[in-house]
């Protein structure tokens, strides 16, 4: 763990140096670096972060045929999970898919945690206004709503359970507070990694959405067309 976190120690130091050879400015150079630093990162996850929205797409087109297991084995609760398991992995889909994305960022918001912590000469460091070496409570608020949004935007759109569908949304909302919670004390440098990063979650997954639907709606279309060859053929 500590090699790691000296790892990401070295990596902001290299990308700041970089950038203050252009920017003069300390302010800037620094919050410039954290918005790079941010965008790599989540270049870096881009595979996973494809595979995650995937997946949630699959999850919620699959919604009414998990209700009809949910129903037909109703009285057999270890059947119909069996049952569900199977679908999920025949649809290349995962239940657990809009967790990932969180448990991987946990291990880099720590480590960059330890950056922001030990690195000497942020204190008094001003971004937009901003002092990045201390707390900030407009850019904590900002923390919890972003996460919120980002979180919201992972969500199924088509959730067959009331119920599941009420749990994930308190869940949520529940994440939104708990950032707000831990982002009140930290220093801004760290809020503002967070919040940069869950605007770009937002921004891949709206995309990756619109395509992945743009891409269903062809293949419907393409099998509509060629249903309806096969039976103008049949007719002739």
């Amino acid at each position: 763990m500590n090699y790691i976190k000296e790892a990401f120690v070295q990596f902001f130091i290299a990308v700041h140096t970089m950038l203050s050879t252009f920017i003069p400015d300390k302010g800037l150079s620094y919050g410039l670096a954290i918005i790079l630093v941010t965008i790599i990162i989540r270049i870096v996850l881009l595979p996973l972060t494809i595979k995650q929205t995937r997946s949630t797409l699959v999850m919620s087109e699959i919604q009414p045929e998990v209700k009809k297991l949910q129903e037909k084995y109703k009285n057999d609760p270890q059947k119909s999970q069996e049952e569900m398991m199977k679908l999920y992995k025949e649809k290349g889909a995962s239940p657990f898919s809009g967790c990932l994305p969180m448990l991987i960022q946990w291990p880099i918001f720590i480590a960059l945690y330890f950056v922001f912590s030990t690195m000497t000469g942020l204190q008094g460091v001003n971004f937009l206004g901003i002092d990045l070496g201390a707390s900030n409570p407009v850019l904590a608020v900002l923390s919890g709503i972003t996460t919120f949004v980002s979180g919201f935007f992972s969500m199924p759109t088509n959730n067959a359970d009331p119920a599941q569908a009420r749990q994930t949304k308190i869940m949520n909302i529940s994440m939104g507070f708990f950032m707000i919670y831990v982002s009140w004390k930290l220093k801004a440098a760290l809020v503002l990694y967070w919040i940069v990063n869950n605007l770009i979650q937002v921004t891949q997954t709206v995309i990756m959405k619109k395509m992945d639907k743009n891409i269903v709606k062809t293949k419907e279309a393409k099998h509509t067309k060629e249903i309806t060859k096969t039976k103008k053929d049949s007719k002739s």
